[in-house]
């Protein structure tokens, strides 16, 4: 079946507010030497994507303008030298940019099959946050079996996959979420204790938790406003590992002593600018560690909204409130 000329998919002619985006016609990408081109199926929604709309998280120089991170569908093109996906394959896969389209060109070393049992939903719910969080918990902070944990935000996308991976793992959970409604929905992922920052001082109740001695790693996406109160609440060896900054990227007149005293690192990345390579890298160690969890079922993405992508704007709307437990994830095809 020949493919269409064209695709309609999401827009950004300015920097702004939901409101800028429009959803628009033009000509579908074409995969280059090592990439696949996907019939897009269903697309994830993610913090990355609101940054970018807003204007700060340009794209790669090679990748898509369009926005999306993450996507599932049906391989309809190969690139050449492709010799690992087929046309008819069902993937899902971490995009460079382009998911919010109809079609979308992937590297095929960022493309996974989907799980056996999950339809183009749920599959498209995995990819961002399990790429992010195995490189960063795992892969970068070392978590073992036997170790315990701070995951901050614990009822978003990133979060309700941390709980779920540290726990098949062998970790000891601790969270922090917005509500008694989130922190419960935390507890049944598998956390310990979730903790009510808005009511609770995470710091005080992880320390009475552990006997005083803190946690081995702590996964953050605030930033600078817990920097300090992330140190503290490390044990001795421990691990800070940062992936975002919603809490702002600069701390000022922070004491840096218990770096040196506990012995602490203190790490982070983002996904975007890695090399094909490292995602490639990243990719295997989930087909071989993390896909059959999936596919028992002892770990699941958590989806709390499916849209259609002509309500593109209201999905990042409720992505903008931190309503949400888990993933918003967008119907396109």
């Amino acid at each position: 079946m020949p493919l269409p000329q064209e695709m309609r998919y999401v827009d950004l002619p300015s920097f702004g507010a939901p409101e800028v985006m429009t959803l628009a016609r033009g000509p579908l990408p074409a995969p280059k030497p090592g990439e696949i081109l996907v019939r897009v199926e269903a697309a994830g929604v993610n913090r990355p994507d609101v940054a970018q709309r807003q204007g700060d998280y340009p794209p790669p120089k090679d990748a898509s303008p369009v926005l999306g991170l993450e996507i599932a569908g049906e391989v309809v093109a190969l690139g050449e030298g492709v010799s690992d996906f087929k046309v008819g394959d069902k993937v899902c896969a971490l995009a460079n940019g382009g998911g919010y389209a109809e079609y979308c060109v992937v590297p095929t070393g960022q493309a996974l099959p989907w799980p056996k049992g999950y339809d183009a939903v749920k599959a498209a719910a995995v990819p961002e946050t399990f790429f992010t969080v195995w490189a960063n918990l795992f892969q970068m902070a070392g978590l073992t079996e036997g170790e315990s944990v701070l995951i901050h935000g614990g009822s978003s996308g990133i979060g309700t996959t941390a709980i779920q991976l540290a726990k098949a793992f062998g970790a000891t959970v601790y969270t922090t979420a917005g509500s008694t409604e989130k922190c419960a929905a935390c507890e049944k992922l598998g956390a310990t204790k979730a903790i009510n920052y808005k009511t609770e001082d995470f710091v005080e109740v992880v320390k009475a938790e552990t006997g005083g001695k803190g946690v081995d790693v702590v996964l953050d996406m605030i930033g600078a406003a817990y920097f300090e109160k992330n140190l503290s609440v490390l044990a001795k060896d421990g691990c800070l590992s940062i992936i975002a900054f919603l809490g702002g990227a600069k701390a000022e007149t922070v004491n840096l002593t218990p770096i040196m005293v506990k012995r602490l690192t203190v790490t982070g990345s983002t996904m975007r600018p890695r090399t094909a390579e490292e995602k490639r890298a990243i990719r295997d160690e989930l087909v071989a560690q993390v896909w059959p969890l999936l596919e028992e079922g002892k770990v699941a993405p958590v989806i709390h909204s499916v849209m259609k992508i002509d309500d593109v704007v209201e999905a990042h709307r409720l992505m903008e409130t931190s309503s949400h437990i888990g993933k918003i994830v967008m119907t396109v095809t």
